[in-house]
């Protein structure tokens, strides 16, 4: 799968708004399955390092438009087995280092295309395996967690190891506790969160801290009326979302806000047909994909988050996605 943006542009005029409110979903399924074709580019060896995080970032766009068949499933389980290390980590793509990212796609995609059972059968070290490389990322003083063996620590990290543990049912080999406080003590007097203690509230931190707590059970701790406040804030008069104040509106905070207000039960604080519009208007009509704003570049990237926005607000024609 290829991070390679375009070759299309979202529109920003000269269509109609029966036009504009249409989700052209034929032409983003073609747009996806065209990504790895696209391997005469330089730009598709550049965003190597992405590789695995865009195959998730595919396959989850297809599952949500209805054609989780559109891409070949043997030889997408075929390359996610191939990136993985003896340690049991994976990296973006064969002869990458590991890293807990990309270990979590990899779970992400296995389990979505039910092939846990050819992990254990041809993966190194089986689920357990997998299970034992993110409970060593975990610091056992502050449950913190690292991406890697370089020891960056970030919100992201803790969210992606219980995801992934959940998902595999071994979120026992972690300390629960410590990494529910650590995750406490990145709260700001905002409601927000942010990518480690007494860092600023950033709406991709929120969704992980909230995330994390939601997979833990413990959304008490959560102030769900000043978050859910600091998160309606985010809407801009375009109907698009931002990260933070004084930003500019990108289709990706769809799902991180969205998601957000959904797990703490206050989806309705914002306006979702004028978020709706907003996203129909960042798609390319003609070639298919979705930008993080009307008039730029298409990308993978945006083109998931775009889909998974819509899917919260209950959008026809899209499936259900689960906001955690």
């Amino acid at each position: 799968m290829s991070l390679v943006p375009g070759p299309g542009r979202a529109q920003t005029t000269g269509s109609s708004l029966l036009e504009e409110l249409q989700l052209v979903v034929e032409k983003h399924v073609q747009y996806i399955q065209s990504l790895d074709k696209r391997k005469d580019e330089l730009e598709y060896w550049l965003t190597e390092h992405l590789r695995l995080n865009g195959v998730y970032w595919g396959l989850t766009a297809l599952h949500l438009l209805g054609h989780p068949d559109a891409l070949p499933r043997e030889e997408t389980v075929d390359f996610v087995l191939s990136c993985q290390h003896a340690n049991g980590g994976f990296g973006a793509a064969p002869g990458h280092d590991a890293h807990m990212l990309y270990t979590v796609s990899a779970v992400q995609i296995l389990v979505t295309v039910n092939a846990l059972d050819d992990l254990d059968r041809r993966g190194k070290g089986g689920r357990e395996g997998v299970g034992r490389y993110i409970s060593h990322l975990q610091n056992q003083d502050d449950g913190s967690f690292a991406g890697d063996e370089w020891g960056e620590t970030d919100t992201r990290f803790l969210f992606g190891a219980l995801n992934a543990l959940s998902l595999l049912r071994l979120r026992s080999l972690v300390d629960m506790s410590k990494a529910i406080s650590y995750v406490q003590a990145c709260a700001n007097f905002d409601g927000g969160y942010g990518v480690s203690p007494g860092a600023e509230s950033h709406a991709g931190q929120i969704f992980v801290c909230v995330g994390a707590l939601s997979i833990a059970g413990r959304l008490d701790l959560v102030d769900q009326d000043r978050l859910g406040a600091w998160l309606s804030e985010r809407q801009l008069d375009d109907g698009g979302l931002n990260g933070r104040p004084e930003k500019l509106e990108d289709v990706c905070y769809s799902w991180w806000v969205g998601s957000s207000l959904a797990i703490i039960g206050k989806s309705h604080w914002i306006d979702k047909d004028r978020l709706a519009r907003f996203i129909l208007r960042c798609q390319d009509r003609e070639l298919g994909g979705i930008a993080d704003r009307p008039g730029d570049i298409v990308d993978v990237f945006h083109t998931v988050f775009g889909i998974a926005g819509l899917s919260l607000f209950g959008f026809p024609g899209i499936e259900p996605v689960d906001p955690v």
